[in-house]
């Protein structure tokens, strides 16, 4: 019996108590592309940190030949998980290394790393090796990646979709009781940081999120008001001062010092591709521009700083959700 099964059945079925057994072979529609699974992957390769920790949560650690993709330390409790698996590479890992741990999926967090014109490779690339591949659909629902350098938002990300996801490798995986014990354990968090919010009296207060800069000179990387930041101030009440609908546009300093943020969310994270993805040079960088300096946020210190994977849609959006909560409150801004 061939088992089909939707994104949209899949984001109701994230609601329910409890999961029968996946019923092999079983057919998913994945971003865009068919896929079906014979049986229970025995074992795959995660290009992505917010997918690699997906997969830890889920404890399917043991089925991770190897990873790639990372933009800072792996959450500590999956830190002796982590360390038996091989890291392909901190960024980009060739398609050959992912090939040579010879596994039956590859999970993929961002798809211009296995997508049409994937940096890695296509799907057809490793669909002729016998390789499945599974998009996170936290980046191809409501999105299309092939405007903007990092997609565009058609509709806003929400943690429904991120809940889905988790239920949908749960399905792939067979592992569907791992996979509600997750989502039920976000769902009550983000509802306490949401019941948090509205007890405090919001004003107007707006916000920037600068994940990084290629050069400080150069105009930054900041959130669209679609992604999972702007998620996180929807959901808090915070505006956005960035209007665009790139998933992670570049704004001129100039252009946000007119909006004067509120607050500023700056990403802080171990990679170093880019000069700004050093958090103690975007703080000299703030505090020496003579633009950017005279910001609200900067003058009052009001520079949240968040791990860069918080500000992207996986577990740890959560975790975001709740610390800029905590923040505003600190703030004086939410009472």
């Amino acid at each position: 019996m061939r088992v089909l099964a939707s994104f949209a059945v899949l984001t109701a079925f994230a609601t329910a108590a409890s999961a029968e057994a996946t019923k092999y072979p079983l057919t998913l529609r994945n971003c865009g592309v068919e896929i079906t699974f014979d049986a229970a992957p025995a074992s795959a390769v995660s290009l992505g940190q917010a997918a690699t920790e997906i997969l830890y949560a889920l404890g399917l650690a043991d089925k991770v030949a190897g990873t790639a993709v990372w933009f800072s330390d792996v959450l500590p409790e999956f830190a002796e998980a982590n360390a038996g698996v091989e890291r392909l590479a901190d960024n980009d890992p060739s398609f050959e290394s992912v090939v040579a741990k010879r596994p039956e999926l590859v999970i993929a967090q961002y798809e211009w790393h296995v997508g049409p014109q994937g940096i890695v490779a296509t799907r057809e690339q490793f669909r002729d090796l016998g390789i499945a591949t599974y998009i996170l659909p936290t980046d191809c629902v409501g999105k299309d990646n092939t405007v903007g350098g990092d997609g565009t938002r058609l509709e806003p990300f929400t943690t429904a979709t991120l809940y889905a996801t988790i239920t949908e490798l749960g399905q792939i995986f067979d592992d569907q009781d791992a996979a509600a014990a997750l989502v039920a354990d976000l769902r009550a968090r983000e509802a306490a940081a949401k019941a948090k919010v509205a007890a405090m009296a919001i004003d107007d207060i707006s916000a920037v999120f600068w994940f990084s800069s290629p050069e400080l000179d150069l105009d930054p990387y900041v959130t669209g008001r679609k992604g999972a930041p702007g998620y996180i101030l929807d959901v808090l009440g915070v505006r956005n001062v960035v209007e665009s609908d790139e998933e992670w546009p570049t704004v001129g300093w100039e252009t946000i010092a007119r909006a004067n943020p509120t607050v500023i969310v700056a990403a802080e994270m171990t990679r170093r591709r880019f000069e700004a993805d050093d958090i103690e040079r975007k703080r000299a960088f703030l505090a020496s521009d003579p633009v950017a300096r005279q910001m609200e946020a900067v003058k009052a210190d009001r520079i949240v700083v968040m791990t860069s994977d918080s500000m992207e849609p996986g577990i740890r959006v959560v975790t975001g959700l709740e610390q800029l909560a905590d923040a505003l409150a600190s703030y004086g801004l939410a009472k």
